[in-house]
């Protein structure tokens, strides 16, 4: 796969590339923020970057959320492109659908994750481990190996490779791909879960003497399990995710932080808004700093000879200030353009593409649903409400933050809610 060019598109075929929801945002080589790289106004991220490097007694442990679409893994990324940071870091950014299977996420298997991965990256960058703790390695490894030979009664299939190399690759491919070795790899594991964290910290420990810097983990997609996992995880297995000896950040469900188990994790929790547009309650009055960021969003990654200013100005409005919903309407409408065999992205393009978001909520949302988002767009209140939290995750609803906390509806609904 080549490498992506993050240049500004003069043209609709480059403009629906750049506008690609997923692309990731990786720092320049020199470690440079990404050219398509936005900072909001009043980046929570710059109160991580400031907490991860505050003096510390342990590593610490960060729970990082925010609801979909609002730029998580891009300001993981970000991350990485501070220098201070790498100065006292040695990072490692990978996502946990990389390493095991995210519909079925258990505590074991993030461990497991963190670390193979420190032990694989260290590795690869040429790292030596030292005879001592590759035997203690190998003596754990071959706990494991006859663990799982034993709790499948002899069982030789299943192999995880004679070298550790090949055994932190194996393990972890065969818990992402087989379920059968998945359960018995956490029975294994469960039975001695304190050798499982020797391990990692075994790993830590050498990465920070050949170093002289401590590995700082960064997990993105681990909010995409659902909240039942996510509880089981961050709520009821807590104290054993905060006992690696590394600096870890978590990504974590948007949805732990709207149940009273988010007592948990509220100390070192970080939670990313969506760009502020307008004031609570003021929907006619643009915030200037929240249009700016959005529009400044399009331009480097389209030219403005390609939109009309109007046009851009609906999308925004229609975007509510979240990342992936403008780069999803700006892609709409570019596929409208195209067809029209226009050059230019026009307001009716743009109508096009909030119409079809529209109808994709016609088909789910209830009476009740807009009955109630009917009172959210009155009131912008953010208070209890058992349909509060599944309406966010589908970002009918959408947070902001000011002072205090509220929320609106998604702009491309109000006029479904008003019908009501």
């Amino acid at each position: 796969m080549t490498t992506y060019e993050y240049i500004k598109a003069m043209d609709f075929d480059r403009a629906w590339l750049n506008f690609e929801l997923d692309l990731p945002l990786a720092p320049g080589k020199n470690g440079q923020p990404n050219p398509f790289y936005i900072s909001r106004p009043g980046n929570p991220i710059n109160e991580l970057a400031d907490a991860i490097l505050a003096p510390f007694f342990r590593p610490p442990k960060f729970f990082f959320s925010g609801h979909r679409g609002c730029g998580k893994s891009t300001e993981l990324l970000h991350i990485l492109s501070h220098a201070d940071i790498h100065k006292k870091f040695w990072p490692i950014n990978f996502s946990i659908r990389e390493e095991t299977d995210i519909v079925d996420l258990d505590f074991h298997d993030v461990l497991l994750a963190i670390g193979s991965q420190m032990y694989r990256k260290y590795r690869k960058n040429g790292g030596e481990i030292p005879e001592r703790l590759l035997k203690q390695l190998n003596s754990w490894k071959g706990k494991v190996e006859q663990e799982v030979k034993t709790v499948l009664s002899g069982q030789s299939s299943y192999e995880f490779g004679g070298s550790l190399d090949a055994f932190f690759l194996n393990a972890g491919m065969k818990m992402k791909l087989e379920p059968k070795t998945r359960i018995e790899l956490r029975q294994v594991f469960e039975k001695d879960i304190t050798g499982l964290i020797d391990v990692i910290n075994m790993i830590a420990a050498a990465i920070y003497a050949k170093e002289k810097r401590i590995p700082l983990i960064l997990i993105d997609d681990m909010d995409k399990p659902d909240l039942n996992k996510a509880t089981a995880i961050f709520h009821d297995r807590r104290e054993i995710m905060m006992q690696p000896n590394c600096a870890i950040i978590y990504t974590v469900s948007s949805a732990l932080f709207y149940s009273k188990e988010f007592d948990a994790i509220r100390d070192q929790a970080i939670f990313l808004p969506n760009i502020n547009l307008h004031p609570c309650q003021e929907p006619e009055r643009h915030i200037i700093e929240g249009y700016d960021a959005m529009r400044h969003f399009a331009h480097v990654r389209m030219d403005q000879s390609l939109i009309d200013s109007q046009a851009l100005e609906d999308a925004i409005t229609y975007s509510g200030g979240v990342f992936r919903e403008m780069a999803r309407i700006m892609r709409s409408a570019i596929g409208c353009a195209r067809r029209r065999k226009a050059v230019k992205i026009n307001q009716n393009d743009i109508e096009w593409a909030a119409t079809e978001i529209r109808n994709e909520y016609r088909r789910i949302l209830d009476k009740n649903d807009l009955a109630y988002l009917k009172k959210i767009q009155e009131h912008n209140r953010l208070e209890y409400n058992d349909r509060l939290r599944p309406l966010l995750q589908l970002l009918a609803i959408l947070e902001y933050r000011d002072s205090e906390n509220w929320c609106d509806v998604h702009p491309v609904l109000k006029r479904l809610v008003n019908e009501q």
